[in-house]
């Protein structure tokens, strides 16, 4: 191990973190740009088979960036995504921002860093960064937020240049260091440990934008909320962001474990969408009226009216389904398609009803700064349920890939162990272990190839 990274985990001083060097290379979960011409056409989709664990150079930061020690960092979808190299290459991404020149050029490499969650310690500011210095412990937001577009100036969001880290550029968060703009960085909850930290920025980002925020659907108290995928980690954020807000969360699971799992963290009402016929062989596009109405009847029956939202991130299976069942003026919300890209619905159902879809992409800073201040009151709880050390990150993305996980599946980064990094006890305490853990007593995964 280098003299940085020990320094690191001892607990060293910021000047002496300062003083010593950066390494010249370190631990990373990368792909090979050789790897996605390889693949191509061959039907093979296994990521154990394309996501690789190996020394990479650090590259240089730039005025505005931060090197963080990353001691944790997470798996989500977008990584499996990159090692499948679906729906295009990410390779394709990183030669485009490459274009723009500076600093971007780093980019450009024949090897991608992935990974879009991490919590860590600041180890090197660059001469820009203000607010940040040596020692710090941080998450890291995935937005990439570029503050010379005039867009990002009304919403980090809607700049044209806005990346996913980790996904859409280089140097991401499944490392032992990573280089992140300086916009990017929020203080570390003090009572969770690095693991836990490190589920938090993407998945629970993006339902507090989803549901929360004035960019979002604009949750109301006693708003019937209907979650698909309720157990998985955007999911599992969004039930208790629903719950949190007073709104009445209604979970949709795909086996009865699952279901007994979600009663137990709270849910307001579980259904499990085989009950209603919508098993995995359902077909989407011409069910999704018919399977609208059972579902809505459920949900009726139970809470005495129709969704206002539905918050769907699964995409295909599961959208047709959603326009149908939120009530009159009800919103959709998606951020992601991970069963299919091309969406079918009946439009009868939205326009003579007046419903509305919005798409959501991350969360700005001041929506990741609100959403931590949850974690910070205790309000909302890390959903982790499995760890890993960063030499199995590619069967960690494989558990994923195949849907056998629930919450969020952590990787062990520098951290040597589970439960290092609480830098408030008491806090932790007031709050509850078995709070804080409630996920950890996950029931085991389900057999391979099962579906959502």
């Amino acid at each position: 191990m280098d003299p940085l990274s020990k320094a690191v985990l001892n607990g060293a001083p910021p000047d002496e973190i300062e003083r010593l060097p950066l390494p010249d290379e370190f631990l990373a979960g990368h792909l090979r740009a050789t790897d996605a011409d390889a693949s191509a056409g061959t039907g093979v989709k296994d990521v154990r088979n394309t996501l690789h664990v190996g020394p990479v150079p650090m590259p240089e930061p730039a005025p505005d960036e931060v090197v963080v020690a990353v001691m944790a960092s997470s798996i989500n979808y977008n990584t499996v995504w990159s090692a499948m190299f679906e729906p295009i290459s990410t390779f394709t991404a990183l030669r485009r921002f490459a274009k723009q020149g500076g600093y971007a050029a780093r980019h450009d490499l024949p090897y991608q860093v992935v990974g879009s969650d991490a919590a860590g310690v600041v180890v090197r500011t660059g001469a820009g960064v203000r607010h940040w210095r040596a020692g710090d412990h941080v998450v890291v937001s995935p937005a990439y937020v570029d503050d010379q577009d005039p867009g990002s100036h009304d919403d980090g969001m809607m700049g044209e240049n806005l990346r996913a880290w980790g996904y859409e550029t280089n140097f991401g968060g499944l490392a032992h260091y990573t280089v992140v703009r300086a916009s990017q960085l929020v203080a570390k909850p003090p009572h969770l440990t690095w693991e836990e930290a490190a589920t938090v920025t993407l998945c629970a980002g993006t339902a507090y934008r989803m549901l929360v925020s004035d960019h979002g659907a604009r949750m109301k108290q006693g708003d019937v909320v209907l979650i698909w995928g309720a157990t998985g980690g955007l999911g599992a954020y969004a039930m208790q962001m629903v719950r949190n807000g007073g709104g009445i969360a209604v979970g949709v699971v795909s086996s009865a474990a699952k279901a007994e799992f979600l009663r137990a963290q709270g849910c307001d009402l579980v259904i499990d969408r085989r009950d209603l016929g919508m098993g995995d062989d359902a077909d989407p596009a011409a069910d999704a009226a018919e399977l609208g109405r059972r579902l809505r009847r459920a949900v009726v029956a139970e809470t005495g009216e129709a969704p206002r939202i539905a918050f769907d991130y699964v995409g295909r299976a599961t959208f047709g389904t959603s326009v149908h069942v939120v009530r009159r003026g009800g919103t959709v919300i998606t951020c992601g398609s991970s069963t299919g890209y091309q969406h079918t619905y009946d439009n009868r159902y939205l326009w003579m009803n007046l419903k509305r879809v919005i798409g959501s992409h991350i969360a700005n800073l001041q929506e990741q700064t609100e959403c931590l201040r949850l974690f910070n009151q205790g309000r909302i709880v890390p959903v982790l349920t499995r760890v890993f050390p960063l030499e199995e990150v590619a069967d960690a993305a494989r558990l994923v890939q195949e849907n056998r996980h629930v919450g969020k599946v952590a990787v062990r980064c520098l951290a040597p162990h589970d439960g290092l990094g609480v830098t408030d006890p008491a806090a932790r305490a007031r709050i509850g272990e078995d709070r804080l853990t409630a996920w950890r007593r996950v029931p085991a995964p389900a057999p391979t190839g099962a579906g959502r």
